[in-house]
């Protein structure tokens, strides 16, 4: 299933990725100034990964002025630190071809404190299992995060499927935005 959606994805053209991107975007800011929370988690796409390489900077635009947007600072075991985003130019290159944060890094716990929490995947299904690219970093991540807390996993359209194969470590996200249907809430699975 990993193979067949990035393949899917790697075969979208430039022009189908930036036009994703500006919907995805423009659904996310609105929910942004909706919800207007304190704290928010989200990530740098890279390559053909829903929402854009400056999905921070329109997030950061979005905003509340005192609120935080916290990005991923990827560790040694592959768990997730979170570091501010202060501007565009405090992204440097890091492993894996992921952009971080320069900001020190302020635990992996601040996710917990996040009011929106928006993660990658490659496909979710209709109760909210998502399959990543397979190094379980968002879901120690989403381990941290109450069940309370709103979880937007971005997805290109066609990668809401039926069924996602789910482990006892699996987290299950509560909502999905995909270009064409926005967002979307799901029937998150119960916690094990």
């Amino acid at each position: 299933m990993r193979i067949a959606l990035l393949a899917r994805r790697r075969s979208l053209t430039a022009a189908q990725r930036a036009a994703a991107a500006a919907r995805v975007q423009a659904e996310l800011v609105f929910l942004v100034r909706r919800l207007r929370p304190a704290r928010v988690t989200a990530y740098v796409p890279v390559g053909s990964e829903p929402g854009g390489a400056d999905l921070p900077a329109a997030l950061g635009t979005a905003l509340p002025p005192e609120a935080d947007l916290l990005l991923p600072v990827l560790l040694d075991d592959l768990d997730l630190d979170w570091a501010r985003y202060t501007g565009p130019g405090s992204l440097v290159a890091a492993g894996r071809g992921l952009r971080e944060p320069t900001d020190p890094p302020l635990g992996p716990e601040a996710v917990a404190g996040a009011a929106l929490v928006i993660v990658p995947a490659l496909g979710v299904d209709h109760r909210g299992h998502r399959l990543g690219r397979g190094g379980g970093s968002y879901d120690r991540a989403l381990a941290r995060v109450p069940e309370s807390t709103l979880t937007v996993a971005l997805l290109h359209d066609g990668e809401l499927v039926e069924t996602v194969p789910a482990e006892p470590h699996d987290r299950p996200v509560r909502a999905v935005i995909t270009p064409t249907d926005g967002l979307r809430t799901l029937v998150a699975a119960p916690r094990v």
